[in-house]
């Protein structure tokens, strides 16, 4: 990856400083149920209040039509308050009077937080006009959201075009991270993916298969490819239009040398319920009535013989209906492999999207892994090798 600006080159003392960054946390009746996001933010802001700047934070939240008071940032400044330890005020608009008002009462070292900027249209359109409304309560612009990275929005994007600019420690270390795993990987390269459907991940497979040198397939797209090879795959989800695309996903993998790894063995039970009887069986051996909800120990054994001699891990999606037991034992394995791999020095292993990083927070090993990324889309379309305009804006 070539240089990217960070806050090392920026003067941020006595500036206002506009901080993009990832306040889409995930809301149960008004509490936050998660502050991984938060969390990962605190970092940039500490250090540009302590330098002296002021720290003026940008965010969307969810996806409203207009003003929509239930998708409000308020709540959620309150809660960055209490994780930072001091005040974070607020404004009820990301632009115009209240804004340019709550941004002139600000000290250096403040912290103020400015409504969802999706409240106007114009943020998703980038629109020029409403770029330099944003602009005019800032001096300079860090943008530390890798998560709304592959999104050209006026927060994410725009702003970068007319304030110097750089990267918040957040981000900078999301894209160190996913550098050192596939853009100039130690190898042997491992690759994990898992999920429902091969559909929606034909874009990141066609990617991988000619940059890893081992992809292990799980999760509902393995039963597409077990198809394809003429298994038997019962009730199990599967997509049966897909087959020649999952035989033409392998040959391009045999042509480029990338050995596809499937399950040998898998969990099978008649209904999708926790706890529903199971038995483990070959792939081959699939009933009629079967769905396959996870991989077996002979699988579980072959993943983890080719992670150790692997030198780089990257993790997409879990290998099966991991958030009903018994069927997160194959997942919870080889996480838990992949993370002793790491702590011996043997592994570097970076993983993201929303079920996986779930699926490691219930193996318990997130922060076994060397990085975890909290994006969803950013991170996928990373993987698929799409440029991400958020981060492009950044080079140097």
């Amino acid at each position: 990856m070539t240089q990217f600006l960070t806050l090392d080159s920026l003067d941020v003392s006595g500036k206002r400083v506009l901080v993009r960054v990832d306040l889409n946390v995930p809301m149960d009746k008004g509490v936050i149920s998660d502050v991984t996001r938060l969390e990962r933010i605190l970092p940039t802001l500490r250090e540009i209040a302590s330098k002296g700047g002021k720290v003026i934070l940008l965010a969307h939240f969810g996806r409203p039509k207009g003003v929509d008071p239930s998708q409000s940032l308020a709540p959620v400044a309150q809660a960055l308050s209490q994780l930072l330890g001091r005040p974070v005020g607020f404004a009820s608009d990301c632009i115009g009077p209240v804004a340019k008002a709550a941004v002139e009462d600000m000290q250096a070292g403040d912290i103020l937080c400015l409504e969802n900027t999706r409240f106007h249209p114009e943020e998703e359109k980038n629109n020029p006009d409403f770029v330099k409304a944003l602009a005019a309560n800032g001096d300079v612009f860090v943008n530390d959201a890798f998560s709304a990275a592959h999104r050209a929005h006026a927060s994410t994007e725009g702003l970068a075009h007319v304030l110097p600019h750089a990267a918040g420690r957040c981000m900078q270390a999301e894209i160190e991270a996913l550098a050192k795993a596939l853009e100039k990987p130690d190898h042997p390269l491992v690759a994990v993916v898992g999920g429902a459907k091969v559909s929606t991940k034909l874009d990141l497979l066609g990617n991988l298969v000619s940059k890893v040198d081992v992809l292990a397939i799980g999760g509902g797209m393995a039963n597409t490819f077990l198809a394809a090879l003429g298994k038997p795959v019962g009730k199990s989800l599967c997509e049966h239009d897909l087959v020649a695309t999952a035989l033409s996903i392998m040959d391009k993998a045999k042509a480029a040398g990338c050995e596809i790894l499937l399950p040998i063995d898998c969990v099978v039970a008649s209904e999708f319920k926790a706890h529903a009887p199971s038995r483990v069986i070959a792939v081959g051996d699939v009933g009629a009535d079967d769905m396959i909800l996870d991989i077996g120990p002979v699988t579980v054994a072959a993943v983890a013989a080719r992670l150790a001699t692997a030198r780089t891990l990257v993790w997409n999606g879990p290998f099966g209906a991991f958030e009903l037991a018994p069927f997160d034992q194959g997942t919870t394995a080889v996480a838990r492999e992949a993370a002793r791999l790491v702590a011996d020095g043997k592994l570097l292993a970076v993983a993201g999207g929303g079920d996986t990083v779930s699926a490691l927070n219930h193996a318990g090993v997130v922060e076994g892994f060397t990085y975890v990324s909290t994006a969803g889309g950013a991170f996928l379309e990373w993987l698929e090798g799409k440029p991400l305009p958020g981060v492009d804006v950044l080079r140097a």
